[in-house]
């Protein structure tokens, strides 16, 4: 993904904004959003690559990268330690929980196809707030091919829901409902509650912007950056 079709991406985001806000627009704003989207997943995820044979940031992120720069903790960046498949993994936990539990109403995939032992790792929540030891036996543990297939699958998800949504529901507030299910599902860790505060005062429309579009772009990014570091270094 060239800088001018990132400059593109985060025009049609603003694009995406204005569309959510009027009815009317609901239409092309599933549209828009279906191509957002699926620039930030692998090719194979959405029905059809998006603008044709080109890379899509996942698939540049994965192209030639070694599974130790994916593994490595902690990265020297200037806005994050974590590693890569930690960005991976951390985006996929908040896409499912949003989109599943807040707008569908419905159980995460995460839950449903009991991914926790095939992600070979202990946590279930989102990744705020962990310490550097949970951190680094995440990345260090963690079955790769699997975080990709969950990826892929909470992807896909995501596109059902938005193309059944009716106009009406993206002014609609988060249900408190879906709040407290994914508390009690310990879904957040507690130092990392207020989440949970932020997500419960967005609407609908809000949390399609924001996770499950802006909020994967902006650590796809910032996955791409540490690759670089790293590959460069070595």
């Amino acid at each position: 993904m060239l800088l001018a079709e990132r400059k593109q991406w985060n025009a049609n985001h603003q694009r995406l904004t204005t569309l959510l806000q009027n009815p009317k627009g609901h239409e092309q704003a599933v549209a828009l959003f279906l191509n957002q989207h699926a620039w930030l997943y692998v090719s194979k995820m959405a029905d059809a690559g998006p603008m044709g044979t080109m890379n899509t940031l996942e698939d540049e992120l994965l192209d030639g990268t070694r599974e130790e720069t994916l593994r490595q903790y902690p990265v020297k960046a200037p806005d994050t330690k974590n590693s890569i498949l930690w960005h991976l993994w951390h985006i996929a936990r908040i896409e499912d929980m949003t989109m599943n539990v807040l707008i569908g109403g419905r159980e995460q995939i995460f839950e449903e196809g009991d991914w926790l032992p095939k992600l070979r790792i202990s946590c279930t929540h989102t990744g705020n707030g962990m310490t550097e030891e949970e951190a680094a036996e995440l990345s260090a543990g963690i079955d790769m091919d699997a975080l990709l297939d969950y990826r892929i699958e909470v992807g896909r998800r995501t596109r059902e829901i938005v193309r059944r949504m009716e106009p009406a529901e993206m002014k609609r507030k988060v249900p408190t409902a879906g709040i407290e299910k994914l508390r009690a599902q310990s879904a957040v860790k507690p130092e990392a509650e207020w989440l949970l505060e932020y997500w419960s005062k967005k609407t609908l429309a809000g949390l399609i912007l924001m996770p499950a579009t802006r909020h994967n772009f902006l650590h796809l990014n910032k996955a791409i950056r540490i690759k670089q570091r790293l590959q460069k270094q070595s």
